[in-house]
Order: C-alpha cells, then sequence, then structure tokens
C-alpha cells in the first residue's frame, strides 16, 4: 500500500505546469463552449460566453449574473477544468467562480444589441454607418 501512495505522488509530480496566456485560454474557453453547442448544451455555452475569464496567474475567475448561473456552471465545472488543464498542458489551473449581479450580458439578439455590440468593439463602425446612410 505504501508503494501505491509513492507511486500516486510521483504521478501527480510529473503533470505538465506550463506557462499559458490569456489568449491561449480565451482559445480553449471558446472551443469548450462550441464543444458544448454541438452537444446541445445550449445553457452551460451561454453562461461560459456571458463574459470572457479573467486569468490572475493561473486561477481563472470567471463572473456569472446570478446564483442561479452559478449553480449550473458548478454542475460543468470539473469537466472544464479538466479540458483546460489537458489542453493548456497546466494541471495546477483553477477556477473561481464569481457572482456579480450588475453583469450584463453580451449576448445581442436584436439587430439593435448586435449593431451597439459591435459599435463597442469598433467605434468607427457609426461613421461607416453615416457615410453610407445605412439602416439597421
Amino acid at each position: 500500500m505504501e508503494q501505491q501512495k509513492n507511486t500516486v505522488r510521483e504521478e501527480q509530480k510529473a503533470l505538465p505546469t506550463e506557462p499559458f496566456t490569456a489568449t491561449e485560454l480565451l482559445e480553449q474557453w471558446y472551443k469548450y463552449a462550441d464543444r458544448l453547442n454541438d452537444k446541445g448544451h445550449k445553457i452551460m455555452e451561454a453562461l461560459l460566453r456571458i463574459n470572457d475569464p479573467r486569468l490572475e496567474g493561473i486561477t481563472i475567475i470567471h463572473t456569472l449574473p446570478n446564483l442561479g448561473s452559478k449553480l449550473d456552471f458548478d454542475k460543468e465545472k470539473p469537466e472544464l477544468v479538466a479540458f483546460l488543464r489537458a489542453k493548456l498542458h497546466n494541471h495546477e489551473i483553477g477556477l473561481e467562480v464569481e457572482v456579480n449581479e450588475e453583469v450584463k450580458s453580451k449576448i445581442a439578439f436584436t439587430p439593435q444589441d448586435k449593431y451597439l455590440r459591435l459599435q463597442e468593439i469598433n467605434p468607427t463602425l457609426e461613421l461607416l454607418r453615416k457615410q453610407f446612410d445605412l439602416d439597421l
């Protein structure tokens, strides 16, 4: 039994802990969201896409708009963490979920919402719309 414990400890030490960037994290985060979409898990996909996670060291912090969202997110959290650890080659990654009821979703439903979202990303879009006299 002592040999098994030592073997497990050695395997845990051998797990990769490569550094990664916030861009690499976002890339894998959205790949996971796409996988959920393909499987038909729309609620969890929406929770992943509600806003971008923050990276503080090796801890990922994701902010959700309410406690109900957090409860749904926590059900999928172990699979998400395992996916990110494998894809980013860092098995020390942690994931924390914050609840902030003032968070606004970046999901746009109507054409007006989509336009406003694009305008946030690129303010010169309004100039282009006016120059070509375009409607929404």
